[in-house]
């Protein structure tokens, strides 16, 4: 192909020109192709192991016989049934193919040059990276002390509030967080939104929330009525297995979803993802086996990695984000050539950091004999 005559970055939208990409988890088949090995574990991308629920399979499969129709355009039926949910008005929700899409579309709505989004360090990188697209500017808080004694690198809120000023329109915070997997109590989520100014829009991700089982975690959905600049995001990627559909949505003030669906394209979610997640909602048992399995599995590696003389940040999530006290890259490259895929998170502050996700039990002892070799090497 030949060269441009022109440099492309001239015609390109400022916020991209320097843009890095998300760097999402290595795909089995890359791992496939460039090591030659065939049994392989993904530990990397804290997808559920052990899929989604029979029920969603079997309702999949049925729906693929209408492939050839477009799907409806206003996800009515999943709509009704997540406003039933959370006892909200069908207004009040919005879908994306993943709950990143949503904020992409949020970022869209209200972000452009001479604006700002206020992000804690170490928190989910498509924030700034959606952010940037648009031009806004990003003002990052410092997180919380490594030493400190129950969320180290988690979200400082404090440090989050003293970052507004007059051009921040966006506060981004995941709850719990990836991939440091700490978290923000009642109290703590209720004084910051109290003092935000309600011309800026406070998101919350709750993307693990179905993980979490502490008592003080806030399900922020209750408090929409409370705070019209609240919006909460939800997936169906992680709890309930459906990562490869990807299908997630945001509860919102109806003025904001309506400004969301305008830019939102007309058939962005597919015509299975809904069916699927309509689906995997009927099937709480699963999700209790999802998160009993977890719970097990979280269980397990912790005994497992404080045997090897390892340390990680608390986690209330799916995953453990282990600190090797050393450049992590080099053994996220020795586990690859044992056939295990797990994340390495140099992008977002922790070079000396791996995210490995917490998988089914023979999956969790395979990782953990792994890394005794490669340590031990």
């Amino acid at each position: 192909m030949h060269n441009l005559d022109f440099d492309i970055l001239d015609l390109c939208a400022p916020g991209i020109r320097g843009l890095k990409p998300y760097e999402p988890g290595k795909p089995i088949s890359d791992l496939q192709r460039e090591y030659h090995i065939s049994d392989i574990i993904k530990l990397a991308s804290n997808e559920n192991p052990l899929g989604p629920s029979p029920k969603v399979i079997a309702a999949v499969r049925q729906a693929c016989d209408e492939l050839a129709i477009y799907p409806d355009g206003q996800t009515h039926e999943l709509r009704t049934a997540i406003a039933r949910r959370h006892s909200l008005a069908p207004e009040c929700i919005t879908f994306g193919d993943g709950s990143d899409q949503c904020i992409e579309l949020l970022t869209r709505c209200f972000l452009q040059p001479g604006t700002n989004a206020v992000i804690s360090r170490h928190a989910f990188a498509v924030y700034a990276i959606v952010s940037q697209a648009v031009g806004a500017e990003i003002h990052f808080a410092e997180a919380l002390s490594p030493s400190h004694p129950s969320s180290p690198y988690g979200h400082d809120l404090d440090a989050m509030a003293a970052c507004i000023d007059e051009g921040t329109r966006v506060v981004f915070i995941a709850n719990p967080n990836n991939p440091t997997g700490t978290w923000l109590d009642q109290d703590a989520m209720l004084r910051f939104l109290e003092s935000v100014p309600r011309k800026i829009l406070v998101v919350v991700d709750e993307a693990y929330s179905e993980y979490v089982e502490e008592p003080g975690y806030p399900d922020c959905v209750q408090w929409l009525e409370r705070f019209p600049n609240l919006i909460v995001t939800r997936t169906f990627s992680k709890a309930y297995g459906l990562a490869g559909l990807r299908i997630g949505y945001a509860v919102s003030h109806p003025q904001v979803a309506e400004l969301m669906n305008r830019i939102r394209q007309p058939f962005n979610v597919n015509k299975l993802a809904p069916v699927a997640a309509l689906a995997a909602l009927s099937d709480q048992q699963h999700l209790l086996r999802s998160l009993q399995t977890n719970r097990a599995g979280m269980r397990q590696l912790e005994q497992g990695l404080k045997a090897l003389g390892l340390k990680w940040i608390p986690s209330i999530c799916n995953f453990l984000t282990v600190d090797f006290a050393r450049p992590a890259m080099p053994i996220y490259q020795a586990l690859l050539r044992q056939g295990i895929i797990v994340r390495p998170v140099e992008n977002y502050g922790l070079p000396n950091h791996l995210r490995i996700s917490i998988g089914l039990p023979e999956q969790n002892l395979r990782l953990l004999a792994a890394l005794k070799q490669v340590l031990g090497s």
